[in-house]
């Protein structure tokens, strides 16, 4: 599924892209998301904390999928934004045998 979908990779340091359907661009372009948004038969998936800073701040974001993982490991990146305040309304969880990993999925509250 992934191989056949058309990607768009955002980085500031990579200089080519090595899979197919993929297209590099240097800068995240919202206008060129929303864009993209209009024109999807799919749904597009937004990946890496930083990328997903930037669409949480310019109101791209539709849905939230996060797997939390019970590891505590003193720091790391954020999952969610400073400064962003989003209702969001539950749609699915589920807990994953063998680890403890749980996949919540919500949806960005409407009304």
């Amino acid at each position: 599924m992934w191989r056949a979908a058309d990607k768009v990779i955002y980085s500031k340091t990579l200089k080519q892209v090595s899979t197919p359907r993929t297209r590099l661009e240097h800068t995240f372009d919202v206008d060129g998301i929303r864009e993209m948004k209009l024109r999807a038969a799919h749904d597009l998936v937004i990946s890496g904390h930083e990328l997903a800073a930037h669409a949480f701040r310019a109101g791209l974001i539709d849905e939230i999928k996060l797997f939390i993982a019970p590891i505590i490991l003193g720091g790391g990146k954020k999952s969610l934004p400073d400064g962003v305040r989003l209702g969001l309304d539950l749609v699915e969880e589920r807990r994953f045998q063998g680890g403890g990993v749980v996949h919540l999925h919500y949806r960005l509250r409407t009304a």
